[in-house]
């Protein structure tokens, strides 16, 4: 995959780019700030050869604050094809409902702290471009754990909710099932209440999944 990364620590996005290229992955661009990581993705797309996915800090210069997950969203919306995943200190809210408001594919928030896991990080990237979803559990455990006074959630029960955070994560059936110590078949059964619940239909497709999380995230 073609990756573009986007960090003002130069030893992180050095280490980055190492750990994707080692393997076998194409990092086609490392920048320091928001201007230029969308500077970089603008001119890519403009030969025909835009990337797979973005890796980006929420906070960049100038300021340090939300450069870099408003560079995000802005990606969002004018590359909806390209995956976009934002590395962050902490969990803040705030800024990870508005990366996921309105997405439908191709998007994650991860804690810094989870790039330690090589594997985890890398098939987080990877599930990111091919258009899934990658959110890291303590990020999904705060926004699963919000005010129960959202409707589309008190449709739920417990487990069902159990499984839409796993789910949120990115983790498929047979991964919930043997997370939860269930069948694969209770699974799909969850997963299909879940569904039903949220009123996705059989027409939205493979991205359902992705949807019943979003729908919550909007609600």
């Amino acid at each position: 995959m073609r990756v573009v990364i986007a960090e003002d620590s130069v030893l992180l996005r050095e280490g980055l780019t190492r750990l994707l290229t080692d393997r076998g992955h194409d990092v086609v661009a490392g920048v320091g700030d928001a201007v230029g990581l969308i500077k970089a993705v603008d001119e890519l797309a403009a030969t025909g050869a835009a990337p797979d996915v973005v890796v980006a800090d929420v906070r960049m210069p100038p300021t340090h604050t939300d450069e870099g997950v408003r560079a995000a969203v802005q990606l969002r919306r004018d590359h909806p094809q390209v995956g976009v995943l934002v590395l962050s200190q902490y969990v803040e809210e705030q800024y990870a409902t508005e990366l996921l408001a309105g997405s439908s594919r191709g998007v994650g928030y991860l804690l810094k702290d989870r790039v330690a896991d090589v594997r985890e990080f890398v098939d987080a990237v990877v599930r990111v471009a091919e258009g899934g979803t990658a959110l890291d559990p303590e990020v999904v455990a705060q926004l699963l754990g919000r005010s129960r006074k959202q409707d589309v959630l008190i449709r739920l029960t417990p487990r069902e909710r159990e499984v839409l955070g796993l789910m949120a994560e990115g983790r498929t059936n047979s991964a919930i099932a043997k997370q939860l110590v269930v069948s694969d078949g209770a699974v799909e059964k969850h997963v299909s209440n879940i569904f039903l619940k949220l009123g996705l239909a059989p027409s939205d497709g493979d991205h359902r999944r992705v949807l019943a999380v979003l729908t919550y995230l909007n609600s």
